[in-house]
């Protein structure tokens, strides 16, 4: 069947020798293609699915050419180009191959797509035309060459729409000259343009006149605008009075000041200045965001350049600029491949072995390209043509500098700038470069030996008191590493001081302006993010905090920089105290040093209202913590102070309680605080007494720990925790903690037994059966537990009955 489908075809594709088609060969088409469909195997080949589109769409054709779109739907629909593009993307037979038969099938789509657009066209289906003609549109950028073929399909729509007086429709479709402004090299021409703006003109006063008046006269405006300016180009003006012109409409008249500057290119092809032409096209197109068009008319522009339509000086210049700038806003905002590419149309422009400086220049963007893409030995080459152009160049020698450090040579990497011989450009330049050759050793590689070497050489040799500020970026670079901290980067603050030393000294009034040393030392205040990042490293995190108030202090003072000032002294403090609690060195008194400096600033603050501020809690309980640890007696005088503040908080008196514990010891203190704490707690309106510690803490502060501890108000007073304890569990039974009963019941149980081998017997008996009170209190564990207790506690009532008669008979 395929075999006489395709002699069928064949034969009526051989007799058609006139413009039409006769009915036999209709008739021909139809019958070919039905019987190529009928055979269709269950996978077909890449040239089967070929002939299958082939007949489908020219078949569909016909029909259409027959008046017949409903049939032309069916043939249309069948010429489906998916499966043929996925086998085109599976197949193995090398890019350009693929490339070449993807943009054959995207032709044969365009074609067909169109021909769904007429059909349905022809059926009244406008909003379906309209959307098969926008997927044209879309694949016109792939497809310049098509521009006019959909253009003009466009204006025969507009034209079928008119004819049935349909102006809203036709209106529409002559808008769509919009399509000859995607590439104006292949659009349709200005006269076309023309005549469908002047057909628009006529539809909109046949439509609307009063409505639609100023857009009518709108578009017969900008017809007769291109007809002058055809005229002037016909009247032999010069090439710079016609680009002037193209400059002045460009604002007002996009899509004319674009179609006349097509005309002016084509009038002045053969012109040695046709070159200045083309680039103020490319740089219309970029300023108007059309960057895949410039990038086409740039390489146009570069294969012309290359093959004998050389530009001008004047004009090879302005499109370096051009090219350079658009690279280099790519490269600012972090588009490195993008940035490249536009470098490479510069470099596209040179010739090969030339030498110049700006040549020099490019290859050392073009090598930061590469560096920051992670390309190392495209850096290198183009290094070596930098070096090859302009070796003597500091900037040159930089670039190498960069590349070394990215390999990790140290003894290039060492020295940044040769020697001063070769210092051919201003020293603060030679400053900046410095500055960012410590910046790159660090950040890149933590080559912090390289850095603290660029920047010692700028210290020493700089006469700019200011830039030398500036130039202590080494501070601000180990800082940068820290915020990375990890196990494999651990700078030491060692490192920093030295410099930060020489950055007071030279923060001096006599040195820097005010607003100079406010600028520079409100920078460093930044290290306070740096600390914030040092939770698991309190010295660090106190380090730092300092640092940023001292930094602080060369700012003019008002009321957000105190307040900063306090709270680094605040944090400074609070990990000080932390640091004491994990090491073994003392920090008490540098703690009580950050609270004595922090309580100045913060009676200056309170001139001011500051309601509800927790900082005079903070600051007592900072100094209490210190103090305890330091077993200072001040510590009772401390906790009156808190104790007379207007609001205390539970939780502070239990932190306060903590900070007492050994080897601080105040126990009686430590009590007090807690039954305050207790006190505060109840009084509170949702009040979660079974999970307070209080309590427990007040037990265990009291509980005897030995013979010589056990006497009767000792154990009058646990015995008050204990019914407390008790009242607690008897309000909120399902709240209070099994774990915490277990450990009340052992307490009690211990001591029983400790006062029954003291011979105490009635107080051991009460405080067992204290014990076996708290054994319903249980949950899983009492079935376990009451099993086991009543054991013990029949025996232990045993012994004390006989304990009890063998001292009656004594006596």
């Amino acid at each position: 069947l395929e075999e006489c489908a395709i002699k069928l075809w064949n034969w009526g594709v051989t007799n058609n020798v006139g413009v039409t088609i006769s009915t036999i060969q209709k008739a021909q088409r139809h019958v070919a293609c039905s019987l190529l469909y009928c055979c269709e195997p269950e996978n077909p080949t890449e040239g089967t699915i070929r002939k299958q589109i082939l007949m489908a769409s020219k078949t569909g054709r016909t029909w259409l050419d027959c008046k017949n779109p409903q049939m032309a739907d069916k043939y249309l629909s069948l010429a489906s180009l998916e499966i043929l593009y996925s086998q085109l993307m599976s197949r193995g037979n090398g890019t350009a191959d693929i490339s070449s038969s993807k943009e054959d099938v995207e032709k044969d789509l365009l074609r067909i797509l169109s021909y769904q657009a007429e059909s349905a066209i022809t059926q009244g289906n406008n909003k379906e035309a309209v959307a098969y003609i926008q997927r044209c549109k879309d694949m016109l950028l792939r497809l310049p060459k098509d521009t006019a073929y959909l253009s003009l399909m466009c204006y025969n729509f507009g034209i079928d729409a008119y004819n049935v007086r349909k102006y809203e429709d036709t209106a529409f479709w002559l808008q769509s000259y919009d399509i000859g402004k995607m590439n104006m090299k292949y659009g349709p021409g200005s006269e076309v343009l023309a005549k469908a703006l002047r057909l628009l003109a006529t539809v909109y006063l046949e439509w609307d006149c009063e409505k639609f008046a100023e857009k009518a006269v709108n578009a017969v405006s900008l017809a007769n605008k291109l007809q002058q300016l055809n005229e002037m180009l016909e009247s032999e003006v010069s090439l710079e009075l016609c680009l002037s012109t193209v400059k002045l409409l460009i604002s007002e008249k996009e899509a004319l000041a674009f179609e006349y500057l097509k005309s002016v290119c084509q009038h002045f092809e053969t012109s040695p200045d046709l070159g200045t032409a083309l680039v103020l096209h490319i740089e219309l197109l970029l300023q108007r965001g059309k960057e895949l068009l410039g990038k086409q008319k740039i390489e146009d522009v570069i294969t012309g350049h290359c093959t004998g339509k050389q530009l001008t000086p004047q004009a090879l210049t302005s499109l370096h600029v051009l090219l350079w700038d658009k690279a280099s806003k790519y490269f600012e905002a972090g588009s490195y491949s993008e940035a490249l590419q536009w470098y490479n149309y510069s470099l596209s422009l040179f010739k090969g072995g030339q030498m110049e400086p700006n040549l020099a220049k490019l290859q050392r963007n073009r090598a930061s390209c590469f560096l920051k893409l992670k390309q190392l030995e495209k850096a290198k080459e183009a290094i070596k043509e930098a070096q090859r152009c302009d070796p003597d160049n500091i900037f040159t020698q930089f670039s190498v500098y960069k590349v070394a450090v990215q390999e990790n040579e140290a003894e290039k990497s060492k020295n940044p700038v040769a020697c001063e011989d070769r210092l051919l450009v201003s020293e603060d330049a030679a400053s900046n470069l410095l500055s960012l050759a410590a910046q790159i050793a660090l950040e890149q590689n933590g080559q912090q030996e390289t850095a603290m070497k660029a920047l010692e050489i700028l210290c020493e040799h700089s006469k700019d008191q200011a830039q030398v500020l500036v130039a202590l970026c080494l501070v601000r670079l180990v800082l940068s590493t820290i915020e990375k901290l990890s196990d494999e980067i651990d700078v030491s603050l060692d490192v920093l001081l030295p410099h930060l030393k020489k950055l007071q000294t030279i923060s001096h009034p006599s040195h820097m302006t005010v607003d100079q040393r406010t600028e520079e030392a409100n920078w460093f205040r930044k290290i306070w993010n740096l600390a914030l990042q040092c939770e698991s490293s309190p010295d660090k995190m106190r380090d730092f905090f300092v640092l940023s108030y001292q930094f602080s202090q060369l700012c003019p003072p008002d009321r957000t920089l105190l307040m900063g000032q306090r709270t680094c002294l605040l944090m400074a403090a609070a990990a000080s105290l932390e640091l004491g609690r994990k090491s073994s060195h003392p920090t008490q008194t540098q703690t009580l040093e950050h609270i004595q400096i922090c309580s100045e600033v913060w009676k200056t603050l309170k001139a001011s209202s500051f309601p509800m501020d927790p900082t005079d809690s903070l600051l007592l309980l900072y100094e209490f913590e210190a103090r305890a640890k330091l077993n200072d007696p001040i510590v009772e005088a401390i906790l009156e102070s808190v104790l007379e503040l207007e609001s205390v908080e539970p939780k502070m008196l239990e932190t306060m309680a903590l900070a007492m514990e050994p080897p601080a010891y105040f126990p009686l203190l430590c009590k007090k605080a807690l039954r305050v704490a207790l006190f505060l707690h109840k009084k509170q309106p949702q009040a979660d007494l079974a999970h307070c510690k209080c309590v427990h803490s007040l037990i265990k502060l009291s509980l005897p720990s030995g013979v010589s501890e056990v006497e009767a108000h000792v154990l009058e007073e646990v015995w008050n925790y204990y019914e407390e304890a008790l009242s607690i569990i008897a309000a909120a039974p399902d709240d209070f903690p099994e774990m915490e009963t277990l450990w009340l019941l052992t307490q009690a149980w211990n001591t029983g037994i400790l006062l029954y081998s003291l011979a105490q017997y009635p107080e051991a008996e009460k405080w067992c059966g204290l014990a076996m009170s708290f054994v319903r209190h249980l949950g899983s564990l009492q079935e376990s537990y009451e099993t086991q207790m009543s054991g013990l506690y029949s025996k232990i009532l045993d012994r004390l009955d006989k304990a009890k008669k063998n001292v009656n008979m004594k006596e």
